[in-house]
């Protein structure tokens, strides 16, 4: 079976939607998945956003999210601006509306240029991200083979370890970011951001994805460094984060505030894939 998909991108973040909200299709296995992610055998993308029925008619659709390596995590702040983006240009279609995802509903407010949508709140208790440690903290210390590493840790609906450095241009991300990923403090893996603080309003950032490798760019990374220096309290309520591939802002008032995240949702091609 034929079916349709967009490939898009968000900062850069390249996403596969397929909207199967009329025949409510299952996805493909994780074989499968992984051949569509390869750009040498399928369209390519970083995550592919399926979208199907909401099982509550106050939503506008449900979604969930697959990485390029066959695996299914629960949120992609960039992949679900592009759900949005495609839901938003049906004739008729409110641009404020909601959405269901596996980390919970999610708002979203499509504009002319900018789509910004609510990624739940952050958390820092590490058992609920998961994270092994014996009490929370704003900062933990990471022993790779001897080499101590300061660390925030934080769940956007997935795990995410944040590191500062000096300078993103340099930092080690092809070396630790893989390393860090699957280290064994990190039951589910973990994404990992590697971030510069300029100054209280704007971040340099580069993310290794979980299951994916480097990106363009990470929505819930650049959720997560933010909320991470706003708990250091090094950052101010409205970030702007730099990406190599482009530009995003992170709004999060603190305490039990959702976490905004703006940013564009831009039209690559249209195709099908053969199921």
């Amino acid at each position: 079976m034929q079916v349709a998909y967009f490939k898009m991108h968000g900062a850069g973040n390249k996403i596969l939607v397929v909207d199967q909200r009329e025949n409510n299709l299952p996805p493909p296995d994780p074989s499968r998945l992984r051949e569509l992610g390869n750009e040498l055998t399928g369209p390519g993308f970083d995550q592919l956003m399926w979208v199907g029925r909401p099982e509550d008619p106050q939503h506008a659709a449900n979604y969930r999210v697959f990485n390029a390596d066959g695996s299914e995590v629960r949120q992609c702040g960039n992949g679900v601006r592009c759900v949005a983006r495609i839901l938003a240009a049906d004739p008729g279609h409110p641009t404020r509306f909601t959405l269901e995802s596996p980390a919970g509903p999610v708002s979203a407010r499509v504009d002319d240029e900018l789509v910004s949508v609510s990624m739940g709140r952050p958390e820092f208790e590490p058992d609920r991200i998961p994270f092994v440690a014996d009490a929370r903290s704003d900062r933990y210390t990471l022993d790779l083979d001897g080499q101590a590493l300061e660390i925030c840790v934080v769940s956007m609906g997935n795990p995410h370890c944040v590191l500062e450095v000096p300078d993103v241009r340099t930092a080690p991300v092809v070396e630790l970011g893989p390393i860090i990923e699957h280290h064994a403090r990190f039951p589910e893996r973990c994404n990992v951001g590697f971030m510069k603080i300029v100054d209280s309003a704007n971040i340099d950032l580069r993310v290794y994805e979980r299951g994916v490798g480097e990106t363009l760019a990470c929505g819930t990374g650049a959720c997560a460094a933010v909320v991470s220096g706003q708990a250091l309290e090094r950052l101010g309520e409205r970030v702007t984060v730099r990406l190599p591939g482009g530009e995003l802002v992170v709004s999060w008032r603190g305490g039990t505030e959702t976490v905004w995240l703006t940013g564009n949702a831009e039209l690559i091609s249209k195709g099908t894939i053969d199921l």
